[in-house]
């Protein structure tokens, strides 16, 4: 177990162990990421750090005690509100991110049915299949009850099996703006109408999409209209640490008037420490978050995000044509933006086969699954090096289809096992057993495959388990 030192080090001495330390993380700086970290380069790295740093100390708790914080704060809603064509009604407030911006509008919403006297005994939320996770988290948080609705042959929410699914329970519709798996826009006008009619309301999830979507709308993209201009939207998550490209730690969560906002507020006035207010889930909130985010903001500029925008939807383009265009794959949906799935549409390649290849030549590569597929996120500086990828993917494919037995080895056959194995229970417990390693005393990480193709023993058991279950499964092929 480690222990804190008796003595303490240098900070140089500390700097250097702390720099060593991510020897062996995901390299982005060579943009061979897809996921995860959104970078416009060194120099704009550094000018968020500096950002941050000036406010690394203060607190957004008290907003009497730093009033520049709230300054900022406040300007940075009404500037995204500007963005998503919000009126001088608009409120809001900056949260940690894009979960604390989907886990608020649930507890938001739970607590304006219970002051209208609505508040079932289980309340529930209608959402396309999918919504991302996150909303599943806010459902097991405040125990609301998630409802799933099918997604057309598009991967859009169908709303006519989401107003199928309305009953006295329901207290909230979620859209997205774009889907994280597949980059589809939510058919929000027509949600909105129901939202209207059924005297619900509806939350845009554009914690992917609000930064981006708005420019990429401006050169001349058609665009699901999916902001306040819709009626019936009644708030709107959007991220500023994804496509706003501000310091990690920041995201905003409008409402179409400060009366929604309220119902999120936790108040209580008897605390021996004094009356406690706070506008949202964390107490205290880094001041430099939000001091980075106003510097993006400003430093970038309208100019300057629409130019990003046109370098990435340039690539996005380049890079769904050409994925196409190779036998054996297909794009998933019409994405909207810079989100996108490609899967295969042959059976004898395996598109985790050809995500394992794309991987042992250097690509940090997020699989999907239902249907089996391959995910990208583009940013700017994928620009550079798109057509290594596509040549690398072309390679990868031909690799593939040569040897298909690639397809029962490594990773390949772990992530086909499991999104494959019937009895989904068995899937979560071995997911939670793999994290009560992970964040247990010992740290155990989990294994993968390497290189020979074998995996740790939990991994071992659950593709064998999945082997199993497979082999038993009424027409199965293995």
């Amino acid at each position: 177990m480690k222990k804190i030192p008796q003595h303490g080090i240098e900070h140089q001495e500390a700097l250097k162990q702390l720099a060593a330390f991510a020897a062996g993380d995901a390299n982005y700086r060579d943009s061979k990421i897809w996921s995860l970290v959104y970078d416009l380069g060194e120099a704009h790295t550094s000018f968020l750090k500096e950002a941050y740093g000036l406010y690394f100390c203060e607190n957004a708790l008290n907003p009497l005690a730093f009033k520049s914080l709230k300054r900022m704060e406040t300007e940075v809603v009404q500037m995204t509100a500007g963005l998503l064509n919000g009126d001088d009604r608009v409120s809001g407030v900056m949260t940690s991110g894009g979960t604390e911006s989907c886990l608020l509008p649930v507890f938001a919403c739970r607590e304006r049915a219970r002051k209208l006297r609505r508040l079932p005994f289980k309340p529930e939320m209608i959402a396309p299949e999918t919504i991302h996770v996150a909303w599943e988290k806010a459902a097991k948080y405040f125990d609301v009850k998630m409802v799933r609705a099918p997604v057309d042959e598009n991967f859009c929410a169908d709303a006519k099996a989401m107003e199928r699914l309305i009953n006295r329970n329901t207290i909230l519709l979620l859209a997205s703006a774009p889907s994280y798996p597949h980059g589809a826009i939510d058919p929000i006008p027509a949600l909105g109408e129901l939202a209207l009619r059924y005297n619900l309301p509806l939350h845009v999830d554009a914690c992917l999409g609000g930064f981006l979507l708005p420019f990429v709308e401006r050169l001349g993209h058609r665009i699901t209209t999916f902001d306040f201009r819709v009626p019936g939207v009644t708030s709107i998550g959007s991220d500023l640490h994804k496509y706003g490209f501000s310091a990690k730690g920041a995201s905003v969560l409008l409402y179409r008037s400060v009366d929604d906002l309220m119902h999120q507020f936790f108040i209580y006035e008897n605390w021996p420490g004094g009356i406690f207010a706070s506008p949202a889930l964390l107490g205290t909130r880094p001041g430099g978050a939000i001091a980075a985010a106003w510097g993006a903001l400003n430093a970038i500029g309208m100019d300057g995000y629409l130019k990003i925008a046109r370098t990435i939807m340039e690539t996005t383009g380049r890079l769904t044509a050409a994925i196409g265009a190779i036998d054996g794959l297909s794009v998933l949906g019409r994405p909207a933006m810079s989100v996108f799935a490609y899967t295969s549409t042959d059976p004898d390649l395996d598109i985790y086969a050809v995500a394992d290849q794309l991987e042992e030549r250097g690509w940090w590569i997020d699989r999907l699954q239902r249907p089996a597929a391959i995910h990208c996120m583009v940013m700017p500086r994928h620009a550079d090096v798109a057509e290594d990828y596509l040549n690398d993917l072309k390679a990868a494919v031909d690799i593939v289809r040569g040897n298909p037995g690639l397809a029962a080895r490594g990773n390949a056959a772990m992530y086909g096992m499991i999104a494959h194995v019937p009895l989904r229970g068995m899937v979560k417990s071995r997911v939670a057993e793999m994290m009560a390693g992970l964040y247990g005393p010992a740290c155990k990480m989990p294994a993968m495959a390497d290189d020979s193709g074998s995996t740790s023993p939990l991994m071992d058991k659950f593709v064998r388990m999945g082997l199993k279950f497979l082999k038993h499964r009424p027409g199965s092929k293995r």
